[in-house]
C-alpha cells in the first residue's frame, strides 16, 4: 500500500466548484490525510485529487463516452481496479455506498457499504477483481 500527503482543504473546494458536486465526507476526509491510495501492482485504489477532477471532468464530457455509455454525471469517481473498471459514489442522490462501473458492459453495481469498507476489501489481497460475483 502507498500513502501520499494530504491535499490542501483549498484544492477540495476547487474540485467541488469545478465539479459541481461536493465530494463525500469520507472521500474529503481521506484526501485530507493522504493524497490517495496506491495499491498491489500499480492500482489506484483511491486517486489522486487531481486524478480524480482530471477523470471525472473527461468522464462528463468526452463525445465518444457519450454516444456508448449512459450518463456518468450523477458519479465521482475516485478509484479503479487496473483493468478498466472504475469505482464511484453515487452523488445524485448523494449516498456513501460505492458502486462499481464496469467498462466492458456499461454496467454500475453496489460493491461496498462505505468507502472504509471498499478500501478494506480492495487492498484485502483477493485480486483485481474482489468485487465481481460471478
Amino acid at each position: 500500500m502507498e500513502l501520499r500527503d494530504a491535499v490542501d482543504p483549498d484544492v477540495l473546494a476547487a474540485i467541488e466548484e469545478q465539479l459541481g458536486q461536493p465530494l463525500p465526507e469520507s472521500l474529503r476526509e481521506l484526501l485530507t490525510e493522504t493524497d490517495g491510495i496506491g495499491g498491489d501492482y500499480g492500482t489506484e485504489v483511491v486517486w489522486t485529487a487531481e486524478k480524480i477532477l482530471g477523470e471525472n471532468q473527461s468522464f462528463r464530457t468526452n463525445e465518444q463516452f457519450r454516444n456508448l455509455y449512459m450518463p456518468f454525471d450523477a458519479f465521482m469517481f475516485f478509484g479503479d481496479n487496473g483493468g478498466g473498471d472504475q469505482f464511484a459514489f453515487v452523488r445524485t442522490p448523494a449516498r456513501d455506498e460505492i458502486s462499481v462501473w464496469d467498462h466492458e458492459t456499461d454496467s454500475r453495481t453496489w460493491v461496498a457499504s462505505s468507502l472504509e469498507s471498499y478500501v478494506r476489501s480492495a487492498l484485502g489481497g483477493d485480486g483485481e477483481d474482489w468485487y465481481r460475483t460471478d
